[in-house]
């Protein structure tokens, strides 16, 4: 049981990843459909990784 709990918390909306990024919906959108950050899609809907999202503002920035 904890671990589903522990995976429902390390997958993000696209719009939960765009506030933290102070970035639109749509700036994320285009990030998971080039392949920049790796998501998965639910549906008609994306979730991302913690991880994910941590890889990819290490690649855009690598003094972090």
């Amino acid at each position: 049981m904890a671990r589903n709990a522990s995976m429902s918390t390390d997958l993000l909306t696209v719009a939960e990843i765009a506030a933290s990024m102070r970035v639109s919906k749509m700036t994320v959108y285009r990030l998971v459909q080039s392949g920049a950050m790796e998501g998965i899609r639910f549906g008609r809907s994306y979730r991302v990784s913690r991880v994910a999202v941590q890889r990819y503002l290490d690649s855009v920035d690598p003094a972090h």
